[in-house]
């Protein structure tokens, strides 16, 4: 499943490819076994304006991740190619040789060679504290019934919303957005549910966490773990070329070694953590 699908603010299709950052190294050097990944410098491909993810100002956490795998590898800094999270993105990136890794990618996509997932998170509900909806924790719970609920069109809980016969009162949100020009559509459905126009919101829980508190402090997020079959959780990888193996093996040594440190990045983020059991992590 491609990684845009869980971003609710993906990038327009006609998109443009950004400059690298100034110090980008054109010619990459021959890694282990001829590959060709740069040996001292950490070359990412990335979108320059979705946060909290990644950003050119260096805010995202995929940002920080970098920074991380960058010291753990060895190399003297990370440089970046930017390009919007859209169709083309990692044929004029990775494919094209302009960069070594994707940091963050979901797991099972054929675009790249996925490495071990670092994280795993979950969709999430957003409501107001004292609104009537405190404890819920399943799309399936009859108090949202009638309620105004924000989803983002195109998203896994679209369809289960539908299926529950709960689509007369969803206001849909646009999947394609270009951030460059216009907010994340998990900041203006969460600022719409400050201003009473929305009551639910369901999103994807690394932007929910972040964007919740960045808004207002009295919203809850609750992660979405009960639903069946479960298709709102998702593992996370970093993606690389098919033919680097060594570089990937590389990189699972990393987060190995450092999934702890990983861990403290993506919560600072509010990112929801979750186990391969479905158990929240919390630190």
């Amino acid at each position: 499943m491609a990684r845009g699908i869980f971003r609710s603010s993906v990038v327009a299709a006609m998109a443009i490819l950004a400059l690298p950052v100034s110090g980008f190294s054109q010619g990459a050097g021959l890694g282990a076994a001829g590959e060709l990944v740069d040996p001292d410098i950490l070359r990412v491909c990335a979108d320059p304006s979705d946060m909290p993810f990644s950003d050119e100002s260096g805010g995202g956490f995929e940002n920080k991740l970098a920074e991380l795998v960058a010291a753990k590898t060895g190399r003297k800094s990370v440089a970046y190619t930017w390009y919007p999270m859209a169709t083309g993105f990692v044929r004029n990136t990775l494919r094209a040789n302009l960069c070594d890794v994707v940091i963050g990618y979901a797991q099972g996509d054929e675009l790249v060679q996925n490495t071990n997932a670092y994280y795993k998170s979950t969709y999430v509900i957003v409501h107001r504290k004292g609104d009537g909806l405190d404890g819920i924790d399943t799309l399936s719970d009859p108090r949202l019934a009638g309620k105004k609920i924000g989803i983002v069109a195109g998203t896994p809980p679209a369809a289960t919303l539908a299926r529950l016969g709960l689509m007369r009162t969803v206001k849909p949100y646009p999947l394609m957005v270009d951030t460059r020009f216009a907010p994340s559509m998990a900041e203006v459905m969460l600022k719409e549910m400050e201003a009473g126009k929305i009551e639910v919101a369901i999103l994807w829980g690394p932007m929910a966490g972040y964007y919740a508190k960045q808004v207002g402090s009295d919203l809850v997020v609750v992660p979405l773990l009960k639903e069946k079959p479960d298709h709102m959780s998702y593992r996370i990888t970093m993606g690389v070329r098919p033919s680097d193996q060594e570089w990937k093996r590389t990189l699972n040594k990393v987060i190995r070694e450092n999934q702890k440190e990983i861990n403290r990045i993506l919560l600072d983020y509010n990112v929801p953590l979750v186990d391969e059991n479905s158990r929240p992590i919390t630190e």
